[in-house]
């Protein structure tokens, strides 16, 4: 059987025996209608909220507050609707970066399309270190002190344009997540973050999770402040299925019903090899692309191999969580080390030290093998070889799951037995 997969931009065959592929599994195919009508409806029909005409009626100025490189968010496409009705109106952007890096200029160019240079002036980038740029709103009952960009504090009317997708600790993406992370500080992110850690913060999960929580509750500090939001749920060729807008909560709480229908794909037991193929714009870095290992350890038997394909063109990332596990003699004393000192990018380093205690984590990458395998995970240049070597390893009767776009691929075992 010959299996095409994605990776840096071009398709690699491999081949497998057919009676040894589990399944190729990947977002659901749903039915696309017009995006631009999908989007108008959309905003057309908010929830819980006024419409988007009577909420910038009397608006001195708005602030849009844009997902950053890391997420799909069609934002070009949705200012092609709404941009006629603003764009007489004293309004700004800012490109919620959480505490990701600063977006490029080709990234700009890929978040605003053909607005780029029109909206050129107006475009400010978070930066969650510079503390001169927030205030003080608060603190969430959980203890997290929010402190917030002024530039969202200060603005009359706030639109925030997201995506929805399954988040492997926020349960997902989206809504809240414009404000914390979105345009937190860092000293903010790093106390809600410290909740990943708990095993309630995980994928799919809303209730009892309390990173998602804690980010609700933090909105509260600005209860006040009008926001008209807009969420859409993209199929798996990154076009709009569906959009909904109006309250914060509401429209999200509402999008993920249809994001359900997207990213969460039934298989029927668990697999011996899981092999999680990173997407565009998640395979940016080992970072963001360490979430196909949270959707490829779902699909997973203990003991099994976990096969992560991902070009990682601009590196690890973020180097907290690499530094701490490559600090580590082993996943287990990382674990106990993120326990006693906790800073942000920790969780990271805590869910890929977790998977490692009880599968081997294998890399097939665009990185240097040092900086694999001092995180614990093996590091391979073809991925036909790491297929030949993990079945050879697993034995005559190993099977083997292929999960295509695994940073948005949720797999849930329907049937079967559960091991």
């Amino acid at each position: 059987m010959k299996i095409r997969i994605p990776c840096g931009g071009e398709k690699v065959e491999v081949k497998v025996e057919g009676s040894r592929v589990a399944g190729v599994i990947q977002p659901d195919v749903v039915s696309v209608g017009d995006e631009t009508e999908t989007i108008r409806r959309g905003i057309e029909q908010p929830i819980n909220f006024k419409r988007f005409d009577e909420f910038i009626a009397d608006a001195t100025d708005l602030l849009f507050i844009i997902n950053d490189y890391t997420r799909p968010t069609p934002t070009a496409k949705i200012l092609e609707v709404i941009y006629p009705k603003t764009k007489d109106k004293n309004t700004r952007f800012i490109i919620a970066t959480g505490f990701h890096r600063a977006p490029t200029e080709d990234e700009l160019n890929y978040i605003f399309g053909n607005y780029r240079d029109l909206l050129k002036d107006r475009i400010h980038v978070h930066d969650a270190r510079k503390d001169e740029d927030m205030v003080y709103l608060g603190v969430s009952s959980t203890g997290t002190e929010m402190y917030v960009n002024k530039i969202g504090v200060e603005a009359h009317k706030l639109v925030t344009i997201g995506s929805v997708e399954p988040h492997y600790f926020a349960g997902y993406t989206g809504g809240r997540k414009s404000f914390l992370p979105g345009i937190a500080s860092y000293k903010t992110i790093e106390q809600n973050h410290k909740h990943a850690l708990s095993p309630r913060a995980q994928t799919l999960v809303l209730e009892g999770n309390p990173v998602h929580e804690d980010m609700v509750d933090a909105l509260k500090t600005i209860e006040e402040k009008e926001i008209f939001s807009i969420q859409t749920v993209l199929d798996g060729e990154k076009r709009v299925y569906h959009c909904t807008s109006g309250h914060i909560h509401d429209s999200f709480l509402m999008a993920i019903e249809k994001a359900h229908e997207v990213y969460c794909v039934d298989i029927k037991e668990k697999a011996d090899i899981v092999v999680a193929v990173i997407g565009y714009p998640s395979d940016i870095d080992l970072y963001q692309s360490h979430k196909g290992l949270e959707s490829g350890k779902l699909a997973l038997k203990k003991g099994g191999i976990l096969i992560l394909v991902s070009e990682c063109r601009s590196g690890i990332g973020d180097e907290a969580y690499h530094n701490l596990l490559a600090g580590s003699r082993t996943p287990q004393e990382a674990l106990q080390r993120i326990k006693q000192d906790y800073k942000l990018g920790y969780h990271k380093a805590a869910k890929i030290a977790e998977v490692a205690t009880w599968a081997e984590i294998w890399g097939v990458t665009g990185l240097e093998d040092k900086d694999l395998e001092r995180i614990f995970i093996r590091p391979l240049h073809d991925l036909q070889q790491a297929i030949d070597e993990a079945i050879e390893k697993k034995g005559e009767t190993a099977r083997i799951l292929f999960i295509m776009d695994a940073s948005l691929t949720v797999p849930k075992v329907v049937g079967g037995r559960r091991l």
